[in-house]
């Protein structure tokens, strides 16, 4: 029998050791190794393992609290039977992260209200249980907060923080004509995370290809999206609102152009 001391003595290491996963389940543990249940290698893996999954978990908190969702979702609680029109294979293709280790960036766009920012942000939140940082924002918000560090000088670190994580998701993107100042801004930013092959995923009421009038110099604008729409999946996500199925007491269509998720 293991006695007090040796517990007190134990649980003091493990905290030294910061080992706090291990101390949540010890006496648990210690229950099953008492029962026969664990050998002396096996009670030593169990706890290694609870130490390992305190940490993995701990980990996903601290991306999520970094990317800044503006809820947490999940493609499991999407209703993919709301629509005929949207390409739930599609999507479902691109839950497997295929798209996210050859660099290549999404594109959701349809009508208002159709589920694509459920939809990105379930994109984002698989990147980060697999590993990866994300950051969502707004583009209204980027470009304001690109647009406030020419006037304090620290405009190289917002685009950085930008640039930062693997995956950034710019929601309500191409929402309206840019000024020359913030085509030049998304320019830098598309190409710093073009050239490091982070990914984007954009959502948008517009399809790609009426982006480019909103761009005020046609060569920044052909260039940004030339580079952009060429290395991205396109998905067009069509049908009645989504919103109404989101309400409380509510249980929470094909690509066009671009790539083919696989």
């Amino acid at each position: 029998m293991t006695s007090q001391f040796e517990i007190g003595a134990l649980d003091k290491a493990l905290r030294k050791l910061k080992l706090s996963g291990m101390l949540e389940t010890l006496d648990a543990r210690l229950t099953q190794a008492r029962a026969g249940d664990l050998g002396h290698v096996e009670f030593l893996l169990a706890l290694c393992e609870d130490e390992i999954n305190r940490r993995e978990a701990a980990a996903i908190a601290r991306r999520q609290r970094r990317a800044k969702f503006d809820e947490q979702v999940t493609l499991e609680g999407f209703d993919f039977k709301a629509s005929t029109k949207i390409p739930a294979a599609v999507i479902r293709d691109l839950a497997t992260l295929g798209w996210l280790h050859e660099g290549s960036s999404i594109i959701l766009y349809g009508p208002v209200g159709v589920g694509k920012t459920h939809v990105a942000q379930s994109l984002g939140q698989l990147v980060i249980r697999a590993g990866y940082d994300v950051r969502f924002i707004k583009a209204s918000r980027a470009l304001a907060h690109l647009s406030g560090g020419h006037a304090d000088g620290s405009w190289p670190k917002r685009l950085a923080e930008l640039a930062r994580p693997t995956v950034l998701i710019l929601d309500d993107w191409a929402m309206r004509e840019l000024k020359a100042a913030q085509a030049d801004d998304l320019y830098e930013l598309v190409s710093e995370r073009a050239v490091a092959r982070k990914p984007l995923i954009l959502t948008s009421n517009r399809a790609p290809k009426d982006w480019y009038p909103l761009f005020p110099n046609k060569v920044v604008g052909e260039s940004l999206l030339d580079r952009l729409i060429n290395n991205s999946y396109q998905v067009f996500m069509d049908g009645p609102s989504y919103r109404p199925n989101k309400r409380p007491g509510r249980p929470t269509t094909s690509a066009e152009g671009g790539k083919t998720p696989r």
